[in-house]
């Protein structure tokens, strides 16, 4: 029976039973149980979808650029998706500006659990800060420096340098479409033939996805809430404004603001959209990286939105790096919430520098966990913000993470569908 079931059943399945026995876990006091020898399948799961990330990136772009017909055609479509991209991202930054300005969560923060909180978080917080310092002390053009690499094979060993394998992957295919067809015609089949090899492995990895999923909830469970369940509790309510807060802002933007651009600009609906998409968003959910969601999101788009792969490969990698809607509402809230907490009353140029802010700093980062954080610590230096006060919403950030990361994988999933509808190329049946 379980086996004739769709593959976002199975991942849901193994969700739910993740966080049942992780309670039960944390119930009994077994928590090395979990850790020992439940996590490690969890991370097994997490490293296969990273290990195929960068050659499915490399490949698939190559392939879908090498079949474009001409380079202007290229150019008209990188324009066309950024300029989408950057759309959303501004819509989701207002719409978080907005939300935490009417809630106001800071002004309902406990002084005793801010202070704990600062306390055990300092340790974490200190290095989040001395990752962002290097960030921040650079040329405000260093991103555009950041994006070409000295080493191709160096920045395909590391899923934090997604922007420099596409760099390097646009440029071949480019020049795939620059020199005569009858000098290239192996290295295109070879690079088809590549593309197919690592899309069956997709395959192959999400036969495996139910019990990665199960074992990432487990593990994420038990170290969230420790020993203590009621300490648990208390911290859940303590800031419980600021997250539904944030929560708000994601379920606009997923259900009325994608919605919306799919009803201006195609005909697909709400409901093949979001189950189409399904299975890439429980992946996202759980993984918390949009890197490593990235195989599944392409094979969602392709065989559910039919979407041609020569524009999933390209829209898709590049929304990866560049398209964070769920992280930059995220970060906009937080930003406010820590100046309500210290009591510091923004103004409105000071509202504009972290729209502006925000934007700009979802534009290379990483699509990995936790790469959010580091970046909400430049968009509070840029408004003057302790960054001390990162350490009131470090104990919830994973949660929100998980959510936001399936916003990000689902608005990379929607501008793919709009930008093959804009191109004439999408299938609507």
């Amino acid at each position: 029976m379980l086996r004739n079931l769709p593959l976002y059943a199975k991942i849901l399945i193994g969700m739910l039973l993740g966080l049942i026995f992780g309670f039960l876990i944390v119930i009994f006091g077994i928590q090395h149980f979990a850790t020992d020898y439940i996590k490690p399948f969890g991370t097994i799961f997490l490293n296969l979808l990273k290990l195929i990330a960068m050659p499915l990136i490399f490949a698939s772009l190559v392939s879908g650029i090498s079949g474009l017909s001409d380079v202007s055609r290229l150019s008209k479509l990188g324009i066309k998706t950024i300029s989408l991209y950057i759309v959303t991202t501004i819509i989701a930054v207002s719409i978080g500006l907005v939300l935490v300005s009417l809630i106001r969560p800071g002004s309902y923060v406990n002084e005793a659990k801010r202070v704990e909180l600062l306390e055990k978080y300092s340790f974490d917080l200190a290095k989040r800060q001395q990752a962002a310092e290097g960030i921040t002390q650079q040329s405000p053009l260093q991103f555009l420096v950041d994006i070409v690499p000295e080493n191709v094979v160096s920045a395909a060993s590391s899923n934090t340098s997604m922007l420099q394998v596409i760099f390097f992957a646009i440029l071949f295919g480019v020049a795939l479409i620059l020199v005569p067809n009858s000098k290239v015609t192996a290295v295109k089949d070879f690079i088809s033939g590549l593309n197919d090899v690592i899309l069956k492995i997709v395959d192959i990895v999400m036969l495996f996805a139910p019990f990665g999923v199960f074992a990432l909830m487990v593990s994420l469970l038990v170290d969230f809430v420790g020993t203590d369940l009621g300490s648990s509790a208390q911290l859940f309510a303590s800031l419980g404004l600021y997250a539904l807060t944030v929560v708000m802002g994601l379920i606009l933007i997923i259900a009325l603001v994608y919605p919306t651009f799919l009803w201006i600009y195609t005909k697909v609906s709400f409901k093949r959209f979001y189950r189409a998409i399904f299975p890439a968003q429980l992946v996202a959910f759980s993984t918390s990286s949009s890197a490593a969601t990235l195989p599944v999101t392409m094979e969602q788009v392709e065989k559910e939105l039919k979407v041609p792969n020569e524009i999933s490969s390209f829209v898709l990698p590049v929304g990866v790096t560049i398209n964070m809607d769920g992280t930059s509402l995220y970060q906009a809230v937080a930003t406010v919430f820590i100046a309500e907490v210290f009591g510091i009353e923004l103004t409105l140029v000071q509202l504009l520098t972290i729209l502006i802010t925000a934007t700009l700093a979802s534009i290379g980062s990483a699509g990995v966990p936790g790469a959010g954080i580091v970046m909400l610590i430049i968009v509070l230096n840029s408004v003057g913000l302790p960054v001390e006060g990162l350490a009131l919403i470090l104990a919830i950030d994973r949660p929100l993470d998980m959510l936001r990361t399936t916003v990000n994988v689902t608005g990379d999933a929607m501008i793919a569908t709009v930008v093959a509808k804009s191109e004439g190329k999408l299938i609507e049946n």
